[in-house]
């Protein structure tokens, strides 16, 4: 957004609500990709319009700039305490997955930092480093402008993107195109339903893992299984009871094809791969349909 200034006729609580409006798919963007939850990250946009509202209108300049900033802010500190709370989360944590159906880029210049396995890999940077990450690859903020937001110097958030750009980079293979990862969880959701060990073994890299997000939930996996022949046999050993009367539609989730598996009206979980040419890499369950609301909003 340009800069504006802001004058009398622009006071008033209608123009605030207005240009609020207008950049909040990028606040809740920055909000998502800091925090990994589409919950906390509404919560999150909600304080900041309302700081919005309380705020001198009269002395900012460039209210896009001032609202991201304070986004931005927040989020650092909401990541702190989140990250406490998800320590005594039952088994393993998984983002929180967004339909994004209409907006692939959830606000942002490019889809970048979204796809669930970046933001997997982003819950070990730092605060600091993730906000960085953040606003340079996914809205392409300038250094100087991400330094005076971070209130840091510019050869600092230099840095700290360059540590986080390899941190992805060395923990993830390059995946492969969109069509072929629809492709491989339709053949994986088969072969799962089968129970086909070979079928199985054959679609994953060496190193696979199965990760399953349920917080505690009965017959949901507590730990990571890894490995090509583990993650297959844990996959056979429930496809005998598991899928019966299990109906799956298709969704886009953090830019990338999901299944929403469904018994009845029953929404029980969510499923998607993450692969590479070796194959696929991840095989990520959110089985938790309290975090599916902001991901089942279109399927079919």
């Amino acid at each position: 957004m340009s800069p504006q200034i802001w004058g009398p006729v622009m006071g008033d609580l209608d123009e605030a609500a207005v240009i609020f409006t207008g950049v909040r798919p990028r606040l809740f963007g920055i909000a998502y990709r800091m925090l990994g939850s589409a919950g906390e990250a509404e919560d999150l946009v909600q304080d900041v319009w309302l700081r919005w509202q309380n705020t001198d209108r009269t002395v900012v300049q460039n209210p896009g700039a001032f609202l991201a900033t304070t986004t931005t802010r927040l989020a650092i500190n909401e990541l702190q305490s989140a990250r406490a709370r998800r320590e005594t989360y039952i088994g393993p944590w998984l983002p929180e997955p967004v339909d994004t159906s209409a907006d692939p880029f959830l606000g942002a210049e490019r889809g970048e930092a979204l796809e669930l396995a970046v933001l997997m890999l982003m819950e070990r940077l730092t605060s600091q480093e993730r906000a960085a990450y953040v606003l340079r690859e996914a809205f392409d903020y300038p250094y100087a402008q991400i330094a005076d937001i971070l209130q840091s110097s510019e050869a600092a958030v230099r840095q700290q993107v360059s540590r986080a750009r390899k941190h992805v980079a060395r923990e993830r293979k390059i995946p492969v195109p969109e069509s072929a990862q629809r492709r491989l969880l339709a053949t994986f959701l088969d072969a799962a339903r089968s129970g086909d060990l070979d079928a199985l073994e054959k679609l994953f890299a060496a190193d696979v893992a199965s990760v399953s997000d349920g917080n505690g939930a009965k017959h949901i996996a507590r730990k990571v299984v890894a490995g090509a022949a583990q993650v297959a046999q844990f996959i056979a050993a429930f496809s005998s009871w598991y899928w019966d009367g299990v109906d799956v539609r298709w969704a886009n989730a953090n830019g990338q094809p999901a299944a929403v598996l469904h018994r009845g009206d029953t929404v029980l979980g969510m499923v998607t791969v993450d692969a590479s040419e070796d194959g696929i890499e991840k095989v990520l369950w959110m089985m938790k349909p309290g975090k599916l609301a902001a991901a089942v909003a279109v399927t079919h």
